[in-house]
């Protein structure tokens, strides 16, 4: 038998907890400052407001989002009195997708704060400036993106399929008829898509569909059980409409529809081509990406006689316009599929002096054999989570000068700090505008040994 309830309470220290604030609520307050991923911050009632759409100086009336103590996330929902730095955004979508957070900001602004990030994480992480900040590295504002995936849901109870983008802050799938940050060719197939699919026979099968634009426009759909031979001639009759090559993937790797069929990117100025499949990664911004590889190696300044490593090098971005200027390249990624095909545009591009090895860089290098006889320079391009293992063993490779290409100021900045205690000076860093319209940062620097 339970024992009954005494009646006594205990109260936490600290006195009674502040009720919490329910999603949805709407509240009016100021905006007093950016926090770095571009929301606007506001105090009220003991709380702080992170506010989505809000600019310094406004006053807005703010949706909550979710709740946390005294944090409070949330988004415009109406503007009381508008700061004259707001500009109108160039989507329709853009209050609701989860896609672009900064359209509202101009574009020299989103600079700025982007610019503001990532010298706050060198300071603050690693006690580190750069003896030169570069200008930051742009390019269109809209129409720049190559690559999107569209999320696609069966609503089982409307009998209906929702595709589009994702809310902010939510899995609500928001309509799209158009997306003006996607490149030209891909704009009259995400504006058809929807109609297509919610023809097909069975539209509850489709997980997600991809775009791609290269070489040729592409079209990856996801699906999670078997489509009928009607179906596959729907989605093949309207790729080719839109001039587009049909992949699809269901529980292995992608798969082109025509097996003679295949994707590339051009690196123009070095007169390469570059051939991948969906589920590679491959940048975004083909602008923003061609004068990315030119300022590495401006910074690099890779000598003839030099024998160069690139880690992280995926389909080989940086590694064949090295390998260009060098005695010899040695790159190494830890995704096997991607060593073989890095491999492949190595050898079709005619480049014999790069060497692509398979390895998990989270490992010591010492014992592998490709990490032997020494390096002049060192490129990284790592993912967010960083480089700490390799920059631990940095010294020990002979580098006299590493370039660091980062998605993650964070990281970076950690990074940077291990380098500098090896004996590397941080000598130049900058932006890289890979994705407008978003608080998304990349960032490169160079190190070189003292």
């Amino acid at each position: 038998m339970a024992k009954k309830d005494g009646g006594l309470r205990f109260q936490p220290s600290g006195g009674s907890r502040a009720p919490q604030v329910p999603v949805g609520k709407k509240h009016k307050l100021g905006i007093e400052r950016l926090a770095n991923d571009g929301r606007g911050i506001g105090f009220s009632e003991g709380r702080t407001w992170f506010v989505n759409g809000a600019l310094p100086g406004e006053q807005i009336e703010a949706r909550v989002l979710g709740a946390h103590g005294k944090v409070v996330e949330a988004r415009v929902e109406r503007i009381l009195s508008a700061s004259p730095e707001r500009r109108d955004e160039a989507c329709m979508h853009a209050k609701v997708c989860g896609g672009c957070s900064l359209q509202h900001m101009p574009h020299a602004d989103q600079l700025a704060l982007k610019q503001r990030m990532l010298a706050e994480q060198l300071s603050r992480l690693a006690d580190l400036q750069p003896e030169e900040w570069a200008a930051p590295l742009v390019g269109p504002e809209l129409g720049y993106r190559r690559r999107a995936r569209i999320a696609v849901r069966w609503d089982h109870k409307g009998k209906r399929l929702d595709v589009g983008f994702r809310a902010a802050a939510s899995q609500e799938i928001i309509a799209i008829g158009e997306c003006p940050v996607l490149v030209q060719p891909l704009q009259p197939i995400i504006s058809a898509l929807p109609q297509v699919l919610r023809e097909l026979d069975k539209p509850q099968a489709i997980g997600h569909v991809e775009l791609f634009s290269g070489s040729a426009s592409a079209v990856l759909v996801r699906h999670t059980a078997a489509l009928s031979e009607v179906d596959l001639a729907r989605l093949q009759a309207f790729c080719s409409a839109h001039d587009a090559q049909l992949w699809l993937q269901g529980e292995d790797a992608p798969q082109p529809f025509e097996p003679e069929q295949q994707l590339s990117y051009g690196l123009d100025s070095w007169n390469l081509s570059l051939a991948y499949r969906p589920g590679d990664f491959v940048q975004v911004n083909q602008p923003v990406n061609e004068a990315m590889v030119a300022q590495a190696l401006d910074w690099l300044a890779p000598q003839a006689d030099e024998r160069v490593l690139d880690l992280f090098c995926g389909l080989g971005n940086f590694a064949l316009p090295l390998a260009q200027r060098v005695r010899e390249l040695v790159a190494v990624e830890g995704v096997a599929s991607m060593v073989e095909r890095a491999a492949e545009n190595a050898a079709r591009n005619g480049l014999g002096n790069a060497h692509f090895f398979q390895a998990d860089l989270s490992n010591p290098l010492s014992e592998a054999s490709w990490a032997q006889g020494g390096f002049a320079a060192l490129l990284l391009d790592p993912p967010r989570d960083g480089a700490l293992q390799v920059v631990k063993q940095v010294a020990a490779l002979g580098v006299q000068r590493v370039l660091y290409v980062s998605c993650n100021p964070a990281t970076l900045a950690r990074d940077s700090a291990e380098l500098q205690a090896q004996g590397y000076r941080l000598k130049r860093a900058g932006i890289l505008d890979m994705f407008p319209q978003t608080a998304h940062v990349e960032a490169m620097a160079l190190f070189v040994r003292q």
